[in-house]
């Protein structure tokens, strides 16, 4: 017999890897049904051929096998768990265990992951009243093999024991567990890196319906929630090509890492892209329109999943006999458990307008639309002609949800779920569900258009993200809010046109041609464009330019022109950035932007010609640091004083210039010194050097930290006239919490030999950096690309480097700087996410800008040679 379960098992392990080969080639639609009948067939054939079972006298005491969880609801992927029940009606007799040994663990010999419970009715139904996980995997149990009635009576006791009784219980205790498990997943419908099941529109959300449903209506089966009115005929054919997508990659996902494995990430969404027959289609890679797809089918699982919770909560509410009765200001619409909906759908074709005015009220009562009314409108949409989207009136009551208040839900959202706002604006069809392949980007284009007016429409409100009083006092003060909403919402537009030339410069000319279709002014017009032509330009300047240099505000004064504009730009500027996601928005930043702002303003306020204030305090500063620096070096301190730049001394604290100058003192003969302090982020360092300034002083430095496991995150560059170099560096610390400070120690000495020319730097890296696991970027490559700009500042050339992080890269490009007979006076490290951008402002050893054509090229070329040269040596690491 034992020969003969081993051959089952094997001839079961050859079937699946067949279905699965099949899958792969796409001649398997309906994988699911069919892995679960060939797990089927084993536990058959293992029950009618059983031996231990003829000894258990079955007729005594029963027993069957029973699928519970994904293989009870039929949903067997490739590497899910095969989750089994053995039941028996009276008691669990000691053979059980033998059964399991010969039914189970020639499953567990082929590499599959089985979980079994061995219980008897009693006890099922006992656990089930305590533990919700026990309840859910029964909920789903199927019948396999054995004696039937068995499961008919699990069945019924669940029912009458525990869901009849404590049915609303129970459902909030699934809804519970289902906000928990979003908090810690996230929106999968959104997420760069969505988790498949567990995470906000995946699978779990399906189950929880179903589960639900099941408690409620007693639905047996998923085809029951159409037939029970909770989805309509159309929804419930949605939701199933959407599940059946899901499934689908899921399998793929399991076979390509070779287990169960539900969170897709990077390494395996451009397998999957071209496992699954997708090509390059209007300037999107495969991926994207991969992950388009599937981003759009999670959404509709977790509308379909909210909608679902929404009427279910509005309907208890309804039996609390809520005496409030809330009015519309349309009389052919209702409210209907705290829901909006259509009094009568006909009216539509004789008032097309209420197509648009059931958004309005929804936007004004703060209520959303059941799921009748979203259903009619979807249906309706074809009314919504040239002559509709043209209309004055329908036009006057889109711009008043433009301009209505923020509420939990975003009645935008509600727009764009239902097809209504694509068909009021065509041209956001090519930006719907269009997923930006990269790092940096969290949401899908449409929707995080959306998300950048919401975060608009929050500024000066409870739920203002900045935490900040700026954005909300400069967002009341605005005249045309319109305006600015309407950028907000078309400022990406133009990233769903294909060929040359930037997203923004497109989106401009396209928000142009919408306005206009809609009849706004010239003028209106004007602005629109130039917020969203311009909507990157101010945190493109505040990262990778020199804030503090006159010359960076006053070029920004000369494009924008305009207070009202500038302020409207910055707002945008925010909201697009933290619309983005977590790694676009920092309070570093933040305070970039801001400081930014101010400068420009100041110079549209008062014009370029501001100098004499900013000697005012220059010299009121420069009392207060002689204050706070009497004794013995007065003199001393005044001659420091004399070669510090203006724009040090208008731009630097008081207390971090006293600082400097105590250091200095401090340095005396030495190489340098430097000063170590611990931010309030405990995994951050700002170091602070003073040191005799020499060309390559920066590659020296930055050679030392990477030398020492030492992280750069950003660096600030100062040099006085003296050719005293005071250099601020943000840092990681060094990887050993415990020994620290002897850390530091011997990065001191480093840096002390290698000033002095003791230390040969580019070998020791050379020799460390072999040791190191190179950071790859995780999503598709982009070209490295040297920028030597020499029109943004009358003293500098400005050199910016677009590249991929690698241990040593500052190091590599500042040494690179040197060699081409560069000095560094001012540096910005810029993240991007998915890439690198180190900015640095340089002259020549003899103090002058390098601007000839021949300069430029060798510049461009030595620093391209350096990144390619390790290019090619971390892809053969």
């Amino acid at each position: 017999m034992k020969k003969t379960q081993e051959q089952t098992s094997e001839m079961l392990r050859q079937a699946r890897e067949t279905l699965a080969s099949e899958l792969l080639s796409g001649n398997a639609p309906d994988f699911l049904e069919r892995n679960t009948r060939i797990l089927d067939d084993y536990f058959c054939e293992s029950f009618e051929k059983s031996i231990v079972g003829l000894k258990m006298t079955i007729n005594k005491n029963p027993y069957a096998f029973i699928a519970l969880g994904g293989y009870g609801r039929e949903e067997q992927c490739v590497h899910s768990d095969v989750d089994i029940l053995l039941l028996f009606e009276k008691r669990v007799p000691r053979q059980a265990e033998e059964l399991i040994q010969e039914v189970i663990y020639p499953l567990w010999d082929i590499g599959m992951d089985v979980g079994h419970a061995t219980r008897s009715l009693g006890e099922c139904v006992s656990l089930a009243k305590t533990d919700i996980e026990v309840l859910t995997s029964l909920l789903d149990a199927r019948f396999i093999c054995g004696m039937s009635f068995l499961y008919t009576k699990l069945m019924e006791q669940l029912r009458k024991k525990i869901i009849l009784r404590r049915a609303d219980k129970l459902i909030g205790t699934l809804i519970e567990r289902n906000k928990e498990r979003h908090q810690h997943f996230g929106d999968s419908a959104y997420l760069l890196e969505p988790n498949l099941k567990e995470g906000q529109g995946g699978l779990r959300d399906y189950h929880t319906l179903l589960w639900i449903a099941r408690v409620k209506a007693n639905v047996k089966q998923p085809r029951d929630l159409e037939y029970n009115g909770c989805l309509s005929h159309d929804e419930y054919h949605d939701l199933s090509k959407s599940l059946s997508f899901i499934w689908d990659v899921r399998n793929r996902l399991h076979h390509l890492a070779g287990r169960k494995y539900d969170r897709l990430h990077f390494e395996h969404q451009e397998k999957l892209a071209e496992s699954l027959g997708y090509a390059e289609k209007d300037g999107q890679q495969p991926v994207e329109i991969f992950l388009g797809r599937l981003h759009g089918k999670m959404e509709f699982i977790k509308q379909q999943h909210q909608m679902f919770l929404h009427e279910l909560a509005n309907a208890k509410r309804q039996k609390r006999k809520n005496k409030r009765v809330i009015q519309t200001k349309i009389s052919s619409l209702e409210v209907k458990r705290r829901m909006l909906k259509f009094a009568s759908s006909e009216e539509l074709l004789s008032t097309p307008e209420l197509l648009i005015g059931i958004f309005e009220e929804s936007a004004r009562l703060k209520l959303p639309l059941g799921a009748e009314a979203k259903r009619v409108v979807k249906d309706f949409l074809h009314i919504a002609d040239a002559d509709f989207r043209t209309s004055p009136t329908v036009i006057k009551s889109f711009e008043r949800i433009l301009l209505a208040p923020a509420p939990k839900f975003n009645v935008l959202n509600e727009m764009l779920n239902t097809g209504f706002l694509v068909c009021f604006i065509p041209e956001l069809e090519k930006i719907a569900n269009r997923i930006q392949y990269d790092e940096y980007h969290l949401y899908p284009v449409d929707k995080h258009s959306l998300r950048t007016v919401q975060i608009l429409k929050q500024f000066g409100t409870p739920d203002d993200p900045t935490k900040d009083s700026l954005c909300g006092n400069l967002y009341k003060e605005l005249r045309n809010k319109k305006l600015l909403i309407w950028a907000a919402l078309l400022h990406d537009i133009g990233k769903g046109e294909s060929g040359s030339g930037g997203h923004s410069e497109k989106g401009a000319i396209i928000a142009g041609q919408i306005l206009e279709s809609k009849g706004y002014k010239p003028a209106q017009i004007d602005t629109v464009t130039f917020l969203v032509r311009e909507h990157l330009s101010l945190i493109k300047t505040a990262t990778r330019r020199d804030i503090n240099d006159e010359e960076t505000a006053i070029a920004c004064a000369r494009q924008i022109k305009d207070i009202d504009r500038l302020k409207m730009l910055y707002l945008l500027t925010v909201a697009d950035s933290m619309s983005t996601g977590p790694k676009a928005w920092s309070d570093w930043s933040a305070m970039l932007l801001t400081g930014l702002f101010f400068n420009v303003l100041n110079i549209l306020e008062k014009g370029e010609l501001a100098s004499h204030e900013a000697v005012k305090i220059v010299e009121e500063k420069k009392q207060e640091i002689l204050g706070g620096l009497s004794g013995k070096e007065d003199n001393e301190d005044e001659a420091l004083l004399r070669v510090m730049s203006p724009r040090y001394l208008l731009y630097t604290p008081a207390s971090e210039i006293q600082k400097h100058i105590r250091l200095c003192h401090e340095m005396g003969d030495d190489h340098f010194v430097w000063k170590i302090r611990k931010l309030p982020d405990a995994n951050t360092r700002e170091v602070t050097i003073c040191a005799k300034d020499a060309p390559g002083l920066v590659s020296k430095i930055s050679g030392v930290f990477t030398l020492n496991n030492i992280n750069i995150l950003n660096v600030r560059i100062c040099t006085w006239r003296n050719n005293i170099a005071l250099d601020t560096f943000k840092v990681t610390p060094p990887p050993d919490p415990f020994f620290e400070d002897e850390r530091w120690e011997r990065a001191a000495r480093h840096l002390e030999d290698a000033l002095a020319g003791k230390l040969d730097l580019s070998a020791a890296l050379d020799e460390k950096i072999s040791d190191y696991g190179v950071s790859r970027p995780r999503t598709s490559e982009q070209p490295h690309k040297i920028v030597v700009d020499n029109d943004s500042s009358s003293f500098f050339t400005i050199i910016e480097v677009f590249t991929y992080d690698f241990p040593g890269l500052l190091f590599r490009v500042t040494e690179t700087l040197f060699k081409c007979g560069l000095d560094v006076w001012f540096a910005k490290i810029a993240t991007k996410v998915d890439q690198v951008v180190d900015v640095f402002y340089v002259r020549d050893f003899d103090g002058q800008k390098v601007d000839s054509p021949d300069q430029e090229a060798m510049i461009r070329s030595s620093v391209e040679k350096v990144l390619i040269t390790e290019d090619a040596e971390s892809d053969t690491a």
